[in-house]
């Protein structure tokens, strides 16, 4: 065998590896390897002064779940993540259902319903702290105006996080209509006119035509958002000037929780026992969406 014949078949065989080796060292270096150094940090007496204690097991963890801060945390995490979650797709369905028609300035709504994307967390948080003010804010200052009492939205539970989770709906939801967007103008324009041939409304057609088609994008915007939910950080630190989610962990979430035990108590094996443990509900969340994902497919392919 000739050395041209055999470089051929080892460009063959070994080039695709090639091509794609630089994600999987990108992976390695910015996510494989944090994950598993935050696993042996979690088995660790780890101090942010001293550094690497002696191995301890499962005590990080022990000693975590031992705690009324981490399940009050737990509870807070699902909660916002839950409000926030199901109307952001539900109203980024609609937004992006009305995008897709033949609007006058089509390109500047379009672009507009993202201009939330691009503002700061930090500026939105700023805003919307004071909007859901205790004594001033302009929410209560309305609801007053209508004959309701002022809400106490730094001080309750659920009312923190209702207004944490309106901005979280503010900031993503623009964004997820562009991608519902993209994927309703991928559906062929042939499935609206056979439906309003067989004289299906415009109601009868989103429910029947848009969302069957939209169900791969439904899926992964829900996947995304469960990811970015459970790791919501921003919103809730900067709902007021102390940053330390309520007096009593009215807010408080797993990742401020982490911060708290990593940054304020300086114990970074307990901290690094909490984002395993966020880490291990992120899959478990991500597994049951894609055992939906299974059932779906596979109505579908019986259809």
């Amino acid at each position: 065998m000739s050395f041209r014949h055999r470089a051929s078949t080892w460009d063959r065989r070994y080039s695709p590896y090639l091509y794609i080796s630089p994600f999987f060292l990108l992976f390695a270096v910015v996510g494989l390897f944090p994950l598993i150094y935050t696993g042996w940090v979690a088995t660790h007496d780890w101090d942010l002064i001293m550094g690497q204690g002696e191995f301890i097991g499962a005590e990080n963890f022990m000693a975590v779940l031992g705690e009324r801060a981490f399940w009050i945390s737990l509870r807070n995490t699902l909660s916002i993540f839950i409000l926030s979650s199901a109307p952001q797709v539900v109203a980024a369905i609609l937004i992006a259902y009305l995008l897709d028609y033949n609007l006058r300035a089509k390109t500047f709504w379009r672009m507009g319903v993202l201009v939330p994307y691009v503002v700061t967390p930090v500026a939105v948080a700023l805003i919307f702290s004071n909007l859901f003010g205790d004594r001033f804010g302009l929410v209560n200052s309305i609801l007053e105006t209508v004959g309701i009492d002022a809400i106490g939205w730094h001080s309750g539970t659920l009312p923190s996080h209702l207004a944490i989770a309106t901005m979280v709906n503010f900031r993503w939801t623009g964004y997820n209509a562009l991608i519902f967007l993209a994927a309703m103008q991928a559906v062929p324009r042939d499935l609206y006119e056979a439906a309003e041939i067989d004289g299906a409304g415009k109601v009868r057609q989103f429910i029947s035509v848009t969302i069957p088609n939209l169900r791969p994008t439904i899926i992964f915007v829900i996947i995304t958002s469960t990811i970015g939910g459970l790791q919501i950080f921003d919103e809730p630190r900067m709902f007021d000037q102390y940053g330390r989610g309520g007096t009593d962990g009215q807010w408080q979430t797993m990742t401020m929780y982490l911060y708290e035990l990593g940054w304020t108590r300086s114990d970074f094996g307990q901290a690094s026992a909490v984002a395993v443990l966020l880490f291990l509900l992120i899959v478990a969340i991500g597994l049951v969406n894609f055992i939906i994902t299974r059932r779906i497919s596979s109505s579908e392919v019986k259809r």
